[in-house]
Parts: C-alpha cells; structure tokens; sequence
C-alpha cells in the first residue's frame, strides 16, 4: 500500500488508519477483543501502518488494548497516534485538562499502558479554554524534545481554533469528523488545511456505519445510536434508502456500497486519511478494497448528491445580474 506524507508531520501513513473508538464500551457496548486484535494484525499485514487511539476511548481500555496488538510487531513500521485531554476523576467523571502539567503526566501513562517510548502522533483531543495556549505547545514541544513524541496535532478543532493553535505551536495535523452525509468543515477547516500543508486524518468516515449501505432504516440499536437523530425515524430511513440507491453505481466500479463511499471521501484534497472503526477482519478487508480507487468527476458528484448536501451545486451562467 502506498505511503503518504501526513502534512507537514514529516510522518509517513496508509490512506485508511485504524481506529479504537469501538473499543469504548460507554458509545459502543462490549466488544471482542480479541476479533479486534485479529483485525488489527490483519490490516496491518496488508499494508496498514497508522493505529489511531486515545486516553479517553474506555478510559485507557483501548490503548492498553493497542498496546496488546502490537506486541512482537517490529515498531519502526507502525505510526501510533493518541489523545490527550481529560483529568480522569475515580468516580468515574472527567474535566478537561490541558495544563503543561497534565499533558505531560498522561502521556507517559499512554506509553506505558502501550509499551511503546515513542508516541508518533499526540493529539489535543478537544480544544481547552481555560489553559494558556502559550502554555500548551511549550509542553508538547518539550515532549518532543524528549523523544517522547515525534509530531503534535488537534483533534475535534474548528478553523478558527486551529489558527490560533498555530500561531503558537508546530500543529501539523487535525482530526475532524467528516462524511458525505455531514461534510464538516468543508467550507472553512478543510481549505485551510489545505493551504498549510496540515494533514488531515478524518473520523466517521462511514458516518457511524450508516453510509456502509448494510441498513434498512428498520434497525433499532442498543448503543448511542438510539439517542441519534439519523438513526431512528423518517430520518434514518430516508438516509438507509439513500445510501441503498448507490448500489448501481457501486456495481459500476464493482465495488461495494461502503468501498464506493470510502473511495469517494478519500478522493477530497484535503483529505489524507479516513480513520476507519474496523471490528471485524472482513471488515478491513472490505475496506482496503476502496484504496487507489478513484471516480469519475461526474460520478464523484452524483454520489455525493445522493447521500448528503456537499458541493453539489451547479453555476447559472445565464443568470441576470443585478
């Protein structure tokens, strides 16, 4: 699988990198670990190299998790990305914290739960309002003056967050949500990304496994789902029915409803890597099938008129002006 540059990060990556936000049993329920770590070795042999996790997925679990995947996996050909920005009380809550102090306390906590010495890419995971952000680069570049980590990011940062983040520390990579039914930062986050060279590692790809094409808009769900607004009524299966019409366009390209999304988000600009959460090993196999592959311009846009609002519209050059 090919390498790509991950912005100005100096790290090299696969196009798909795999998530652990499943591993988190509050969002997602319980989940086989041991089906994860298959899966995870799986795509790894494929040619997947970037792992994405967080101190907040299960409060640890999934590191510690990832920790348990990559043991006896040579470490120099796998780029380890986590999070970093809760203060874990023992009652189980959590405020955010994003004082030099703390920064640098959970991160030798995310090494040691993952046996690893390096972490290759820290994340805030949120932005924090309270701590200077003076204050919260020097901490982050001390740590890579450490050898602790090799290169630092945001995640959940909007462009405006972003820039300020910037004007006092060497962030060269966020994570966003995006998908073609909610293209987030689209108009704003995106374009400047693009312009400062700021890799871009987008999560929900799949927009939490509606955009997989495997729903009727009949289901029910017993995980955090079932509060969401697209996953119940009308809604969801209006959505279901939308992602379902794709199927002749997928059969086009002989791929999957789910490889065709896959593809089409990869194909953006901005978009270096989709953070896919994988549970199965037919699962990243589905997904490694969308890799390479690219659209038409004109199919590109009918996909993403059909599942969500995206760049769709088409100028009237014989239109009046006033």
């Amino acid at each position: 699988m090919n390498r790509i540059q991950l912005g100005s990060s100096g790290l090299e990556v696969s196009p798909i990198s795999i998530g652990t936000w499943q591993l988190s049993p509050r969002f997602w329920g319980e989940q086989s670990k041991e089906d994860y770590i298959a899966a995870l070795r799986y795509a790894i042999e494929n040619g997947v190299n970037f792992i994405d996790t967080a101190e907040a997925y299960g409060d640890g679990y999934a590191e510690t998790v990832v920790g348990e995947a990559i043991q006896g996996l040579t470490r120099d050909d796998l780029v380890i990305a986590t999070k970093v920005f809760n203060y874990f009380n023992d009652d189980g809550t959590r405020y955010p914290d994003l004082s030099p102090e703390h920064i640098t306390a959970r991160c030798d906590v995310s090494l040691s739960r993952m046996g690893i010495e390096t972490v290759d890419l820290y994340l805030l995971h949120m932005f924090d309002h309270l701590t200077p952000l003076a204050d919260i680069a020097g901490a982050l570049d001390r740590l890579r003056e450490q050898g602790k980590i090799k290169a630092y990011g945001v995640s959940n940062h909007n462009v405006e967050q972003t820039r300020a983040q910037r004007a006092f520390g060497d962030y060269s990579v966020t994570q966003p949500p995006y998908s073609l039914i909610e293209p987030a930062g689209e108009d704003d986050l995106l374009p400047y990304c693009q312009s400062e060279r700021i890799g871009v590692m987008i999560y929900s790809p799949m927009h939490k496994g509606l955009l997989t094409g495997k729903y009727t808009g009949e289901e029910t769900f017993a995980d955090f789902r079932q509060n969401h607004p697209d996953f119940s009524g009308d809604r969801f299966r209006y959505l279901a029915s939308r992602v379902k019409s794709l199927q002749p366009l997928a059969d086009k390209y002989d791929l999957t409803i789910y490889q065709l999304v896959l593809a089409t988000t990869l194909m953006h600009p901005s978009i270096n890597v989709a953070v896919c959460g994988i549970k199965t090993r037919d699962q990243i196999a589905e997904a490694l099938g969308a890799v390479d592959k690219e659209l038409s311009r004109e199919d590109y846009f009918e996909v993403r008129k059909a599942v969500g609002p995206g760049p769709t519209k088409v100028a009237d050059t014989k239109g009046s002006r006033k």
